[in-house]
């Protein structure tokens, strides 16, 4: 009788912890990234405020990082590559006068220049300016590289100098790339600091699944459909969209609930928004 008992005891036993793992997987698909939608929308100056005297007309120069904090806007992107002999430097463009930055070292960039003068800048150069201002968020992207490992070092390098400045914070960075690589790589070192990925090639619950938080897409292929938005909703993720240079598609944009708009363009996006725009 008592080993009768027994048995049927750790028959409900194992019920019990069938029932309970079923249930967890259950709400494991129903994750979610947990983010909050912003009550209005952040602008996000591509490649820094460059668009403008203060900025020198300079793409990715830390006069156009100046620029948009002293502008106030939520957030400045930027570009980052990896040379060779692994120094990172903020330039969007693979090649330099016909050179792949990833195959040279930066001995044969160093005499290049920027619209307004500068050379290009070193990351460690770019953080020391970002590091005077809290108004204004570094978004981060990291261009793809040929390799996963060479994207793993660049990673790891930029995260190393973001921690040096003291800027390894989900208040003052976030992390974009093409390379979903790069973006789980950067999810995988910094929880807690939102990572969008830019491709279009994933659905918002498939970008979650890979540990990402956010979306941030060409504002064309947002459009298209409205599964981009209404699932990145569901799942709680960030959205944002990209380069939206024309009013009448930045009030579009705005129009269907997106937390960040990215564009050359950020004063007149200040217009377009009022009182809706958010700020740091």
């Amino acid at each position: 009788m008592e080993k009768r008992l027994t048995c049927s005891v750790w028959i409900m036993v194992l019920a019990g912890v069938l029932m309970i793992s079923c249930g967890t997987n259950g709400r494991e698909k129903r994750t979610t990234a947990g983010q909050k939608p912003f009550d209005g929308v952040g602008i996000v100056a591509h490649r820094g405020y460059w668009n403008c005297e203060e900025g020198g007309f300079a793409r990715n120069s830390v006069a156009a990082l100046k620029a948009a904090q002293q502008a106030g806007f939520w957030g400045s992107e930027f570009d980052v590559n990896m040379t060779a002999d692994s120094v990172l430097i903020v330039f969007h463009d693979s090649s330099i006068n016909g050179k792949r930055i990833e195959s040279n070292p930066f001995s044969a960039f160093e005499n290049f220049r920027l619209e307004n003068g500068e050379p290009i800048p070193l990351l460690e150069q770019f953080l020391a300016h970002a590091q005077r201002s809290e108004k204004t968020k570094l978004v981060f992207e990291m261009k793809q590289h040929s390799t996963p490992a060479f994207e793993d070092e660049a990673v790891r390098r930029s995260v190393a100098l973001l921690k040096t400045y003291g800027l390894l914070d989900p208040e003052r960075v976030m992390f974009i790339s093409f390379s979903l690589h790069v973006c789980r790589e950067f999810a995988r070192l910094c929880p807690g600091i939102t990572v969008q990925y830019l491709g279009a090639n994933l659905w918002p619950a498939e970008v979650l699944d890979n540990g990402l938080g956010g979306i941030d897409l060409n504002m064309g292929t947002y459009m298209e459909t409205s599964r981009f938005h209404d699932e990145a909703r569901e799942k709680g993720m960030s959205i944002n969209v990209w380069t939206v240079n024309n009013p009448e598609d930045m009030q579009k944009a705005i129009n269907t609930g997106i937390d960040q708009l990215t564009t050359d363009e950020p004063m007149k996006a200040r217009e377009v928004l009022g009182k809706r725009e958010v700020r740091k």
